[in-house]
Order: C-alpha cells, then sequence, then structure tokens
C-alpha cells in the first residue's frame, strides 16, 4: 500500500498521458469534500463542502478546503461537479464563487435548486448545467457519465470520469437500499457495465466500511414512526438534517395518520423543503402545513415540529431548544423529540448534551440508539464488498471517511482481489497520479483548514484558536505596571485583573513582591525598554502561576511610562 508521508515535495510535472487526483478535503474526515482532477492541463472539481467545527475551535463557523491549490489556475477550470446536496458536499461552493464566478456548476435538479437557493443568500448568480443518471457530458478533456446513486438525499449521482489516461469511478456518497422510497436504486447495471469495459481507478465512499452487512431499507423507518406517534400524549419535535428529504416525508405521513399539523422550525429547513415541494421531491397533503402562530393555538397533541439540529450544533433549533433559548418553541414535560439522523463522527458529545438537556426539560427523547428512527445513508462493507466485485478496478482508492474507515476499506480491496501495492492510502493534499495504468502518490500540496469565523474567511488560524482555548480553559490575567520614563524605576505596584481564573481579590497577593523585585533587578540591570519589561513580567507571573495553581492562563503585561 501507499502511504501519505511527512516528507512528501511538491509534486513533479503531471505526465501528458497522466491524470493527476488531489483530494483538498474530505479524506481522513468525515466532510469537506472537494476533489480536484487534472488531465492535459485542464482542471475538474468534484465536490466543494464544508466541514462544521468540533468544541476545540470555538467561535468558528464552518471550515473551508484551501482553495490555494487553485488560485493560479482558475482560468484553467472547465467545471465543478457536485453528486449531490449535502452540506459537506456543496457548503463552500458560494466562497468559491467568490473567487471563480464564472466556473459551470453542474449536478442533478434537486442539487443544483439546493445550490441555487443557498447562492440567493450570498447574492450570487451562478452559471449551472443540469443533468441526470444516464447522461454523459464532455467537460473540457472530461467525459463524464452519471450514474443513479441511493443515499439519504434524492438525485444523488455518482459519475465515471474518462480520459486518456483511463477511466474512474468516483461513487460519491451511497448506499444499496434495494426498496428505497422514490424507487430510484444505485445503477448496479451501470457500474458492471462499467467494470466490464475496464476501471482504471476506483473512488469509493468509506464512510461505513467497519460496519458488516448490509444497509436497512428506509421503509422499516415509517412503522417505527407510526408507534412513536401513536404513544406520544403531546408535542412531537423531530429533529433531522434539512436535506433529508425522504425523512421528512415519512414525517409528515405520519402525521396526517394521526391527525397533526406540522411547521417546519429553522431557516434552513424551511428553505430546503420549500425547493423539495416545488420541484416535487417533497408531497404534502393541503392543510397539513401551518406556521407558528398558527401551531401556538393548536392542542399539544395534534403539532409536529420538524427542525434542524440533529447533531447538536450549537446555535441549531434543537439545541436553543434544550438550553431554553429558542424564541418561539419552549420543551415541556411529556413533549417527544426524535433524533431521526445518524451521529456524524466528532459530534457525539454535542448530540448527548442536547439529549441530556432535553431529557431535563422533561421530553422524552428517541434516537437511534433506542429505536430505529433512522438508517444510515452509506454502504455498509457488504455493499462495499459487491461494488469492489463489480468495478474489478485496476487501483482502489478509499475516500470519504476517517482514517480507520479507509483502512478498513482498503482491506476489503485486498480481499476482493485488488493487488495491495495497487491501493493508494492518500489524505488530503496527497497527490495521487494515474500514468500507465498505475495509481501512486507523487508528492503534497498544501491542504490545510480554512476557517470561516462571522464574515472573516481566513482571518482566524491556529494561533487565534489556540489562544481562545487558553481563554475559554484557563482565563487569563492582565498585570498593570506604572514605571517612570527616565529612571525605568517602578512609580506606583502593580495591579492585577484577573477573568476566568479566580475570584478571590487576595489571589495574587504573594506574586506582587516578585513582580516588583524582578523590575528592580531590571533597573539595576539598566533593561528600561518597555518590550523587555513586559516579557519580564510574563515570566515571573507565568511560572508562579503554574506553580501555585497548576493552570495556565494567557498573561496579558501592560507597561505603563510616566
Amino acid at each position: 500500500m501507499s502511504h501519505p508521508h511527512p516528507d512528501l515535495g511538491a509534486p513533479p510535472a503531471l505526465p501528458d498521458t497522466g491524470l493527476r487526483i488531489v483530494a483538498l478535503g474530505g479524506i481522513g474526515e468525515i466532510g469537506r469534500n472537494m476533489t480536484v482532477f487534472e488531465h492535459a492541463g485542464r482542471l475538474l472539481v468534484v465536490d466543494c463542502g464544508v466541514l462544521f467545527p468540533e468544541t476545540e475551535q470555538p467561535g468558528i463557523d464552518l471550515i473551508l478546503p484551501d482553495f490555494s491549490y487553485l488560485r493560479d489556475r482558475w482560468d484553467d477550470l472547465d467545471a465543478v461537479v457536485l453528486t449531490h446536496g449535502h452540506e459537506d458536499h456543496i457548503g463552500a461552493v458560494p466562497y468559491l464563487l467568490r473567487e471563480k464566478p464564472d466556473v459551470p456548476l453542474v449536478g442533478s435538479r434537486l442539487t443544483l435548486a439546493l445550490v441555487e437557493g443557498k447562492l440567493r443568500e450570498h447574492q450570487i448568480n451562478p452559471l449551472t448545467l443540469e443533468v441526470r443518471e444516464g447522461q454523459r457530458e464532455r467537460l473540457g478533456p472530461f467525459d463524464c457519465e452519471f450514474f443513479a446513486v441511493n443515499h439519504s438525499i434524492p438525485d444523488a449521482l455518482g459519475l465515471a470520469i474518462r480520459t486518456s489516461a483511463g477511466v474512474v469511478l468516483h461513487t460519491g456518497d451511497f448506499k444499496m437500499d434495494q426498496l428505497p422510497l422514490d424507487g430510484r436504486i444505485t445503477d448496479l447495471g451501470g457500474w458492471a457495465k462499467l467494470g466490464a469495459e475496464g476501471v482504471d481507478l476506483l473512488m469509493s465512499d468509506s464512510t461505513n466500511a467497519e460496519v458488516p452487512g448490509f444497509v436497512t431499507p428506509e421503509r422499516e423507518i415509517g412503522p417505527v414512526l407510526d408507534d412513536v406517534f401513536r404513544g406520544a400524549a403531546r408535542r412531537i419535535i423531530v429533529a433531522c438534517f434539512a436535506s433529508h428529504v425522504h425523512r421528512v416525508q415519512q414525517v409528515l405521513d405520519a402525521a396526517v395518520a394521526h391527525h397533526r399539523r406540522v411547521a417546519f422550525i429553522g431557516r434552513s429547513m424551511v428553505r430546503n423543503m420549500g425547493i423539495a415541494r416545488d420541484l416535487g421531491y417533497l408531497e404534502i397533503p393541503p392543510g397539513v402545513i401551518a406556521d407558528m402562530a398558527e401551531i401556538e393555538q393548536l392542542p399539544p397533541d395534534q403539532v409536529v415540529l420538524i427542525s434542524t439540529g440533529s447533531q447538536g450544533e450549537p446555535m441549531s433549533a434543537l439545541s436553543r431548544m434544550a438550553n431554553r433559548d429558542h424564541q418561539q418553541v419552549r420543551v415541556e414535560p411529556g413533549d417527544t423529540v426524535v433524533l431521526a439522523s445518524s451521529l456524524v463522527p466528532g459530534n457525539e458529545s454535542a448530540v448527548f448534551r442536547v439529549i441530556n438537556g432535553l431529557n431535563r426539560l422533561g421530553a422524552k427523547v428517541v434516537h437511534k440508539e433506542t429505536a430505529l428512527v433512522h438508517v444510515s445513508g452509506h454502504a455498509p462493507a457488504g455493499e462495499l464488498l459487491y461494488v469492489l466485485n463489480m468495478a474489478r478496478p485496476s487501483n482502489f482508492m478509499p475516500i470519504h471517511g476517517e482514517w480507520r474507515h479507509l483502512r478498513a476499506h482498503a482491506e476489503l480491496a485486498v480481499a476482493s482481489g485488488v493487488p495491495r501495492p495497487n491501493i493508494v492510502l492518500a489524505d488530503d493534499g496527497v497527490v495521487v497520479d494515474l500514468v500507465d495504468g498505475r495509481a501512486s502518490i507523487v508528492g503534497a500540496i498544501p491542504a490545510g483548514y480554512v476557517y470561516v469565523d462571522g464574515r472573516g474567511v481566513g482571518d482566524v488560524g491556529e494561533q487565534s484558536l489556540k489562544d481562545r482555548l487558553i481563554l475559554g480553559g484557563d482565563g487569563f490575567v492582565t498585570i498593570v505596571v506604572v514605571v517612570d520614563s527616565v529612571t525605568g524605576k517602578v512609580a506606583a505596584s502593580p495591579e492585577i485583573f484577573a477573568r476566568g481564573f479566580s475570584e478571590d481579590p487576595a489571589a495574587f497577593d504573594d506574586v506582587l513582591p516578585l513582580v516588583e523585585e524582578s523590575l528592580a533587578a531590571a533597573g539595576r540591570e539598566g533593561a528600561t525598554e518597555r518590550h523587555e519589561l513586559q516579557q519580564r513580567v510574563r515570566r515571573v507571573v507565568g511560572k508562579w502561576v503554574s506553580d501555585t495553581y497548576r493552570r495556565r492562563p494567557m498573561i496579558i503585561p501592560v507597561v505603563l511610562e510616566v
């Protein structure tokens, strides 16, 4: 197997007959999916998504791929192909179009509609090319064929990319539900036909590579939701992804069966379900949907709220309900809350914090661990093996997963007969070339995180996040020292102000003599420059706090000259 290496240098020039693949996100993580394909001097991008922040990234709204690799080559970019409408695949499109507004977006009808709805909020009018399964489009030197795939959102696509360097099958996110709610199954026949033609490189979804067996059909969730509705005495609040049209349809069907009215909560939920309804992907019977003013007038046993926030996002509707911070919805004892989603890796603590908050308020919380209210949108190991055996790839590169998922998928490929040396375990920024039928790692390029913080993009870096963590965990201490501008001697006793550290006003009494002694020594040594004095104060206070309290707050010395 090929492995990424920290000593990888810049890649060499791509041979004329080669195809280069560079993931700018989505490998070694769940989210931020974006892959660049290069051939004959032209570029094709597949997906452009975001990653949502974790607790050690305070204040961050979104994490984007790093577009630096593309900035000198925007004119070489022929198109951005979007496999489906989930945020981890389309969420960064507005930020890319700020830099390259005329690049065509290629995707299915629903995917493009969801992207266009998002772009309207950014006041961007994109160029689009709508495609559907079975269609082939020439995008520069890339001959792209699109395949239907079943996923947790309608209209998802996989694609084959044909070039003179070979054929790449990119599955997109998929599973093989044989009884999908919309009757649209993954095109196994198309992939088998492609396998017979010859697949030089298979790039396949790895999210559930550790999960044995085959996926549970979505249809099995309907009866479980029906039981939940039957047993609920008061309001029902269902939290799911704002793009999960099939799950929302099942909730609407259950609401109709149990004579309940439904309101959508959360801006993205309202926007996406409106788009899905208008395009015919969501069937809403007349008189079912109500606004919040109507809902508030109904008895609790006639109400269903469909909300965002199934991943415990701090500012989502459900999180604010759990914290008693939502302006319109107040969770009451006896309410039933259904979390109809899987846990995205890294979100576990946030989700369980919301579950505990809801339980504290007296709600009954139903989630995947207690009832079959959700099934994954990603293929488990049995289905991944099926695809490997159908495609019969010469080379294999697992994508869309953490490292444990990538390795598990690689072992499935070995078991299916792919030669171990032909399996490429890459990482974000690692450059893979397909040349003469062989895929191999040839170098690496920068592919770090780009943080969105409020309106700023890329303004916050790792050092700022480190400072925020220190402030959040250990607080800060400010020491104000007044010195004589001529002699450098201390003109008044130092004053210490602390926040998030200790509320005892006498906590720092013992360090004040040490600060004065250090400044006196500096005066004797002729060290009167302000920066030098600040550093001395920082070292003295930092060592004392560490020795005394075993804490490392941010220390901010202020030296005033008079």
